[in-house]
């Protein structure tokens, strides 16, 4: 991910989550290693997927010992199969021990969502219809989770309520309608802001094209309301999908020719990839087999 990003805003989020496993000792680790020792584990895939978010795994032992150095033979996009090595992590035994956990929730969450964006984005080859993400991410996460779909092959919608204007159903109806507001957004915004509308009809659509909004989102519109839809925009303006979209109907909605399918199963549902820390050794003593 973007390393500025990463050490402005992923530190602290990684820090957290150690705080959060550790309030005072890791006991376990106190008690076997209560000294410094120079150690190494392998970082091992136990699934076929997409790998996301090393440099965060390595940031999360680098925050509890600066001295500890990670060897990647994969790099963040790369394919990886059950079994396979991915690295080899040194450092103070006590470091690898105490950061494991945090660092593998991390990768495996990114990795995760990039193994499933990978197979969304595969269903669009062919098209000129770009995917793209939401801000349904967990909590605290959202840094990570976008660059994990970027990672993936898919792209960020908006990174946060301040950074474009989407009129949802809500924002509508407060307003009283599509075009007011639409026109209020066009007033109070930044002319560096883009307006998208929610719409869920026909007539909404209509409503929002002649009232000059940046890009309409069809939201839970049937297949052939969106096709009537898009139809009816006729280039006016960028069109989203979105509402329940996933592996099995994400092509039939390119083949409209939509310009934008949102997902929020890309960061709200996709199952982690199973990655583990194996074969630790204290360095000078014997080596475990190699997985490779």
């Amino acid at each position: 991910m973007d390393p500025i990003a990463l050490k402005l805003v992923g530190e602290d989020i990684i820090v957290q989550a150690l705080r959060e496993d550790i309030t005072f000792e890791d006991v376990s680790t106190a008690s076997v290693c209560p000294e410094a020792r120079a150690a190494e584990v392998q970082l091992i895939a136990k699934a076929d997927g997409v790998i996301a978010g090393l440099d965060v795994f390595a940031r999360t032992f680098a925050l509890l010992d600066p001295a500890t150095r990670v060897e990647a033979t994969v790099a963040d996009g790369d394919e990886v199969a059950a079994g396979q090595r991915l690295a080899t992590v040194y450092g103070d035994a006590r470091v690898l021990l105490s950061g494991e956990r945090v660092a593998l929730n991390f990768l495996q969450r990114m990795s995760g969502i990039a193994t499933y964006t990978r197979r969304m984005a595969a269903a669009l080859e062919g098209t000129s219809t770009v995917l793209v993400d939401t801000r349904k991410t967990t909590p605290c996460l959202r840094v990570f989770e976008k660059a994990a779909v970027a990672i993936g092959g898919g792209r960020n919608h908006r990174y946060n309520l301040s950074t474009a204007v989407m009129l949802k159903d809500n924002h509508i109806d407060a307003a009283g309608g599509v075009a007011a507001a639409v026109a209020a957004a066009r007033a109070h915004a930044s002319f560096t802001c883009t307006v998208e509308a929610e719409c869920e009809n026909l007539d909404m659509a209509r409503e929002a094209v002649e009232a000059g909004a940046d890009i309409i989102m069809l939201d839970n519109m049937s297949h052939d309301d969106m096709a009537a839809a898009i139809a009816l925009i006729d280039g006016r303006a960028k069109t989203e999908c979105s509402g329940n979209v996933d592996a099995s109907n994400i092509r039939a909605l390119a083949d409209l020719g939509v310009d934008y399918i949102s997902s929020g199963a890309l960061t709200h549902s996709a199952p982690i990839l199973d990655l583990s820390l194996k074969h630790l050794r204290m360095v000078g003593e014997p080596a475990a087999e190699v997985v490779r």
